[in-house]
């Protein structure tokens, strides 16, 4: 029984340890007697003891490389500081622990020399313009490169660009000339806006004047037009009154003399009237005057019969 006891008591010893539980998005590489056996994934799992052996504990979640600003220079013989940030996970683990001595070593100097290569085909303005063709270009060129490797590269940013002081100060005097040019331009722009929003509205006041000056000469003369025709139209209603009336020539003639009359507007003007119109007009007068004839002021004059009254003593 004893016996029995120590066994076990010394299986669980030699057990125990040979237990491992692998956490939550990490991955153990196991050897056994040196040749790669397998690959455990997240929990428990016994390996055999004395023969079997964790090779590799390796994370495969995504990493962050931080690479150090390294000197670079550019096609125009600028030479700048530029640091890099390398975003990547792990996706083999297996080739992750025999693809490469020390694959982050070895992806951090690659992303070097491929950042060294890109910006050498660049200008220094082609260079601080061209931030997103430098990061798709390193990332697709640094994910083939490390497929090897069981790294995938998800991206790669550039973090600083440092250019030299002499450089930095060119820059900023280019960039303060170039806001003052922007700065008159807008200026004379401005200007340019102001006077012709003037001018338009110089040329509407105008347009707006004539147009009233129009309306006002076309509403007079159409008053006065409708004037001489309601002048006309009375006379012409007094003619015709006249003719109904039975008018005899002389009537007709004077009026006649009071149209000539009425022409001259009351200025200086000669009217010359026939002498048989003359002789007419004052034959007719002075037969009306002798005969009484056409005379209205003593048919009005004559005075009423009176009545004649009875004598009531007669009755």
């Amino acid at each position: 029984m004893e016996f029995i006891i120590i066994v076990l008591i010394l299986a669980l010893i030699i057990l125990i340890p040979n237990v491992k539980i692998v956490p939550q998005a990490h991955e153990y590489v196991i050897e056994r007697l040196g040749r790669y056996r397998a690959t455990w994934s997240a929990g428990m799992h016994v390996k055999v003891p004395l023969i079997e052996r964790v090779a590799r504990r390796v994370t495969i979640k995504e990493q962050v490389l931080d690479s150090p600003p390294q000197p670079v220079i550019t096609k125009d013989n600028v030479t700048m500081q530029i640091d890099t940030v390398i975003y990547f996970a792990v996706f083999d683990a297996k080739l992750y622990a025999y693809g490469a001595v020390n694959p982050i070593s070895a992806l951090e100097n690659l992303a070097a020399t491929t950042l060294r290569n890109l910006v050498g085909e660049l200008e220094l303005d082609g260079t601080l313009t061209s931030r997103d063709t430098i990061n798709g270009k390193m990332t697709a060129i640094l994910d083939e490169a490390t497929d090897k490797w069981g790294i995938k590269v998800n991206r790669v940013e550039l973090k600083n660009i440092i250019p030299p002081t002499a450089i930095q100060n060119a820059m900023e005097k280019q960039m303060k000339a170039e806001r003052d040019r922007r700065e008159v331009m807008l200026q004379a722009e401005g200007h340019k806006a102001a006077a012709i929003t003037r001018a338009e509205g110089d040329k509407q006041a105008m347009i707006l004047a004539a147009e009233g000056e129009r309306d006002a000469r076309i509403a007079r003369a159409e008053g006065e037009a409708k004037a001489i025709l309601l002048s006309k139209q009375a006379e012409a209603d007094g003619l015709a009154a006249l003719k109904r009336a039975g008018a005899d020539a002389a009537v007709l003639e004077l009026k006649k003399y009071e149209a000539l009359i009425s022409m001259s507007n009351g200025k200086a003007a000669k009217i010359i009237v026939p002498t048989d119109t003359v002789n007419m007009t004052k034959a007719n007068v002075l037969f009306a005057e002798t005969s009484g004839l056409g005379d209205v002021t003593k048919a009005d004059e004559t005075p009423d019969p009176v009545p004649v009254q009875e004598d009531p003593c007669c009755q």
